[in-house]
This record gives structure tokens, C-alpha cells and sequence, in this order.
């Protein structure tokens, strides 16, 4: 069976040998000259920033990933924990952080539930609207404030460039089924894009069945003032949550509003305006709802004012002011709300292919106290093909408000737990010994205080949430990636070591859940010019819980405005779990066909 997969797989893109198409499947993307936004005030090239940032295009390659999820699995350092199939409920860990201590942004808008991180990754934006996903690797609250303790991966939206329609339909097993579409213009300074996604499956089990309904409007234009963009965006997700929380068959409802206008004042000043709006109903029974049952509605705003000088030819100064409020309304958790404020500066040198250096410092004020992050970072070319970077960094995270008021009798919060903070150091080298190798590997450390765990000393006791200890995480990433013409071939690991000072008794729910070893191959190619073929295998051990690897495999082909496609997920069968006690998908599939109609530029 796994044989005929397989040959399946491979014979895709291969059996029509016909002259390549003009408009090519795949387009590989450059090893150089890419700009990337996350970790720096301002675009730079992938290959200036002092910070190890990692860019994962999606545009152009949709048809060979499933999901969100499925791009962000490329990335070892990130520990990607599902309940459920499609990114259902994902959770998301950095270097060993915890998943409420990952910044997620779309747009620079923050996407950090206050009532939970389990929601962090409830993303309102299709696939297809999306252009990239950048991942900041380490702290980076002096740009970003709270949360930011592990991490920031940001989803950029795509901007259209011409008039365009794309339609797309699939199946699979599992009772699988999704319909897709996006729309494209453009008319003088306007640019308008639309996209909408709607996916669901009876299930690969008994109570994991699931129905997912996305759609994100994005509008660009330019005027008087500067440029202007507006992004809207909703999901509707219900999901079987059987064994989510415990030997229950639940069910749950999640939804999210998001809205945001960023705005240019001249070229050196930028004003934005976001708000995101999250609902979560929770069935604890699904046959017997009666017996309990969740309904939590938050919101959070976020506001900021930023701006550039230009002190030298060489040297700018960033500087700005931001105020952010959260609020809930939950039958569990009560009424709530919270409002900070924060003002930032930073200082940035930079010399291309010579040297570069950023020195920044933030604080951030909440209920009376003030948080100061700082971050210093230096990138060095010791050569044309070597670069040597170092940096280090403090962030901080607020209790979110499960961890402040949810009760329950197995689990309590704590009014009185205090914010956790984060130091983070690192150094690294980048290496390019031609024109279709990079090489890269960094050396971090972080420094945890204040963590907040779900802890108890007795297994009589329930869990209650509680500042516990001081945690240390160590490791290293190492990767390697060849482009030689339509092909691209890449291997990464990332190696993580944790400890935690020691409190007597004290038994820990979440603190050592990470991944000891991660590593990622993957191939990315274009076969003729119109066929494309993508393959990743991914292996993970985590701490006290065993190795195990899954394979995907996808194809897809272009004839002109009609483009087949399969994607194999697991083709190993491999039976795992990412949380435990909550069952994976075996093998699967899915097939379909997109049509694509373009405008001329």
C-alpha cells in the first residue's frame, strides 16, 4: 500500500511529458534578496537582519500545502501541538517557550488571545490570501511588548498585483471536502483582494469530525497623506473535540472577527488601528450539553504611532507609542478587562555586507508597573560569503485570563500571578559559499522567571496556576538549503535542552513538554516547468515521550487555466500524538482541481 502511495505520488507530475507550460506550477524563490519585516523597524534583506528570522513563502505554492499548519512545520524550532486535524486548535511553541508565550501577528496586528493561547493560532485569513510567513526565532518585545518571550511568527498577506480569479475544489478521505476562491484587482492606486476558504470532514474518528469557513478582504490605495491599507477578516470553526480535555466527548466553536487600517503620514510617520474579536463555545458532553458547557467572548485593541529619522546616511532612529486593552465576558471567567500603554525607541546602524548594529529599549506600563525591554543585536561580515551575528534580548508575557480566573475542579487560576519574563541570548553564522547554498546555524539561550505552570504537590490536589520556578532552555539549529535551478533541497534541526530549579514535591503540568530533537527534509521542484512536487519528512522526539517521524508528499500540474492536484499527509501511517491522550490522523489524501484566470499585468 505504501509502495502504490508512492509510485502514485511521483508518477503525478511525471505521466504528462508534454512541453512545459509558460506559466510554471512552483516558482522556487531566490536564496537572496529577500525582504523580511519580522525583527526589524523597517524592511531589510533576509540577509541583513542580526536576528535568526526564517521566511516561509506560501504564495504561488498553495496547492502543495494543505494548511497554514502544513507551512509552518518546515520550521524545526517550531513544536507545532494539534487537537485537531486542518489547525483546528493548534498550539505553538518556539524554542522550547510555552504556546501563550508566542507572539502571532497578521499585518503586524496581533492575533494573542487574552483568554487563552490555545487560541493564539484560531487564524481568520485563508491560505490563499496569504504571501508569507516570517518567524522570528527568540525574545522580541522591544519591538512587539508582551508575549513576544519565545518568539513572533507573522502571516503577511498578499497585495494584488493584477486582476485575477482563482477557483478550487477537493476531496479526500475522511470525508474530506473544501472549495476555495480568490479575486484580484487593480484600477489606478487601488488594489483590492478577496478570499474565502471553507473546509470540513465527517472525521478520522468517532466525535473529530469538523467544519472550518474563513474569508479576508484586503484594500491598498495611495493619496494625499500616504498609503493606506484595511484588512477584514472572520472564521467560523466547530470541531469534535473528542479526548481534547480528558476521556470526554466534547465539541467546541470557535470564531474571530478581525479588523485593522494602518495608514502612512508622509514617508516617516505610520498611524494603525487594529481590533480582533474571539468567541469560543465549549461542550463539555456533546450528547448532554446541559451538563457543562463554556461561552467566552473576548476582544482585544491595539493602537500604535510609529516613526523614522533619518540621523546619517547610515543611521535611523525608530520611534513610536502604542496603547493596547483585552477584555472578556465568560460564564467561567467573569467580566474583565485591562488597558497598557508602552513607548519604544531604537537606534540602527547599518553599513550592507559590512556591518550592522540595532540598540533598542522599550517599556510598557501595566496596572502601575512598568516592564523595560531592552535588545542589542550586531551582524558582522567577516567576509562576501560569511556573516557572524550575536544578539540578546528581554521580553515578558501577561497572564492571560484562564490563567488568571478559570475554575474548575481539577484546575484553578490565580488572581495574583505575576508577569513572566524572558532573557534571551544568541549567536550565529550565516554562510553562502555560492550561489546556490546557504548554510546557517545559531547558539541560544533563554532564561525564564516567573513562569507560570499549572503545578500541584499532591496528586490529590488539583492543578492550580502559580509563578513555580526559574527554567533555563539551551540548544542549537543548524540548517542547510541547495537551489539549483528549479530545485530546492533543504535540511534543518534544531536541538533543545531544559532545566528547571528544583521546588520539592512540586509536580509541573506544562513546563517540560518540548522537543528535545526536532529536523526537517524537504524538496521543492519543478518538473518540466509546469509540474511541481514537494515532499517533507519530519521527525520529532520530545521530552519523556519518544521519537517519531510523518511524511508528506504532494503534486500538483499546470495546463494552462486548469491545475490538478494531491496531497498525501502520513504517508507512513505513523500513529502519534502532539498532545497527549489526543489521537492523530493516520494516512491520507486529498485531491482536486484549481482554475486560474489572469489578467495581464
Amino acid at each position: 500500500m505504501k509502495a502504490a502511495i508512492c509510485a502514485l505520488a511521483c508518477a503525478f507530475p511525471l505521466f504528462c511529458a508534454d512541453p512545459p507550460a509558460q506559466d510554471p506550477a512552483v516558482r522556487p524563490e531566490p536564496l537572496r534578496e529577500t525582504l523580511v519585516v519580522t525583527g526589524s523597524p523597517e524592511p531589510v534583506p533576509l540577509e541583513e537582519a542580526e536576528r535568526s528570522v526564517l521566511l516561509l513563502p506560501v504564495r504561488g505554492k498553495a496547492l502543495l500545502f494543505n494548511t497554514l499548519m502544513d507551512v509552518l512545520r518546515l520550521d524545526p524550532s517550531i513544536d507545532l501541538r494539534q487537537r485537531g486535524a486542518n489547525g483546528m486548535q493548534a498550539d505553538i511553541s518556539l524554542r522550547g517557550a510555552s504556546f501563550s508565550q508566542v507572539l502571532v501577528l497578521v499585518n503586524g496586528r496581533r492575533m494573542n488571545d487574552p483568554q487563552s493561547g490555545h487560541h493564539h493560532l484560531d487564524l481568520p485569513i485563508p491560505m490563499e490570501a496569504v504571501e508569507r510567513v516570517e518567524v522570528l526565532r527568540g525574545a522580541g518585545s522591544t519591538l512587539y511588548g508582551a508575549d513576544a518571550a519565545g518568539g513572533v511568527v507573522q502571516f503577511i498577506t498578499r497585495r494584488a498585483e493584477r486582476g485575477e480569479m482563482r477557483m478550487q475544489t477537493g476531496l479526500g478521505n475522511f470525508g474530506s471536502n473544501q472549495q476555495r476562491i480568490s479575486l484580484a484587482g487593480v484600477r489606478g492606486p487601488f488594489s483590492q483582494s478577496l478570499a474565502l476558504s471553507r473546509d470540513f470532514s465527517t472525521g478520522f474518528m468517532k466525535g473529530r469530525d469538523f467544519r472550518g469557513l474563513a474569508a479576508h478582504a484586503g484594500t491598498n490605495w495611495s493619496n494625499r497623506l500616504g498609503a493606506t491599507g484595511v484588512d477584514l477578516a472572520f472564521s467560523d470553526r466547530a470541531f469534535g473535540a473528542n479526548q481534547f480535555y480528558g476521556n470526554f466527548n466534547s465539541w467546541e466553536r470557535t470564531k474571530t472577527w478581525m479588523a485593522s487600517i494602518r495608514q502612512n503620514l508622509g514617508e516617516k510617520t505610520e498611524a494603525s488601528l487594529g481590533y480582533r474579536r474571539h468567541t469560543d463555545l465549549f461542550v463539555l458532553h456533546r450528547d448532554r450539553p446541559q451538563v457543562y458547557t463554556n461561552h467566552h467572548v473576548a476582544g482585544s485593541w491595539h493602537g500604535s504611532l510609529r516613526r523614522r529619522e533619518r540621523l546619517a546616511g547610515n543611521v535611523s532612529l525608530f520611534y513610536g507609542a502604542e496603547g493596547f486593552g483585552d477584555e472578556i465576558d465568560s460564564t467561567n471567567l467573569g467580566r474583565h478587562s485591562r488597558t497598557r500603554g508602552a513607548a519604544y525607541g531604537l537606534l540602527d546602524v547599518r553599513v550592507l555586507k559590512r556591518f550592522s548594529l540595532s540598540a533598542g529599549m522599550r517599556a510598557e506600563s501595566h496596572r502601575g508597573l512598568s516592564e523595560w525591554n531592552p535588545s542589542l543585536a550586531a551582524g558582522y561580515w567577516a567576509s562576501s560569503a560569511l556573516k557572524l551575528r550575536a544578539g540578546v534580548s528581554r521580553a515578558f508575557r501577561l497572564p492571560t485570563f484562564t490563567d488568571l480566573y478559570y475554575r474548575d475542579p481539577a484546575n484553578q487560576g490565580d488572581p495574583g500571578l505575576r508577569p513572566e519574563r524572558a532573557w534571551n541570548y544568541e549567536a550565529g553564522a550565516d554562510l553562502r559559499p555560492g550561489a546556490k547554498w546557504r548554510l546557517q546555524t545559531t547558539l541560544f539561550r533563554r532564561l525564564d522567571s516567573n513562569m507560570i505552570d499549572y503545578a500541584r504537590f499532591s496528586p490529590f490536589e488539583p492543578w492550580r496556576a502559580m509563578n513555580v520556578t526559574r527554567l533555563r532552555f539551551a540548544g542549537v539549529e543548524a540548517s542547510a538549503a541547495w537551489q539549483g535551478g528549479a530545485q530546492v533541497v533543504e535540511w534543518s534541526y534544531t536541538g533543545l535542552n531544559g532545566s528547571a530549579a528544583p521546588v520539592a514535591g512540586l509536580q509541573s503540568k506544562y513546563a517540560f513538554n518540548y522537543a528535545v530533537h526536532s529536523g526537517v527534509f524537504s524538496w521543492t521542484a519543478n518538473l518540466a516547468g509546469s509540474s511541481a512536487l514537494r515532499s517533507r519528512v519530519g521527525a520529532i522526539d520530545r521530552f519523556g515521550r519518544g521519537a517519531y517521524g510523518v511524511w508528506e508528499l504532494s503534486a500538483t500540474r499546470a495546463f494552462g487555466r486548469v491545475r490538478p492536484y494531491v496531497q498525501f499527509g502520513n504517508l507512513t501511517d505513523t500513529r502519534y500524538e502532539e498532545i497527549v491522550g489526543v489521537r492523530m490522523p493516520g494516512r491520507s489524501v486529498i485531491g482536486g482541481v484549481e482554475l486560474v484566470w489572469q489578467a495581464s499585468k
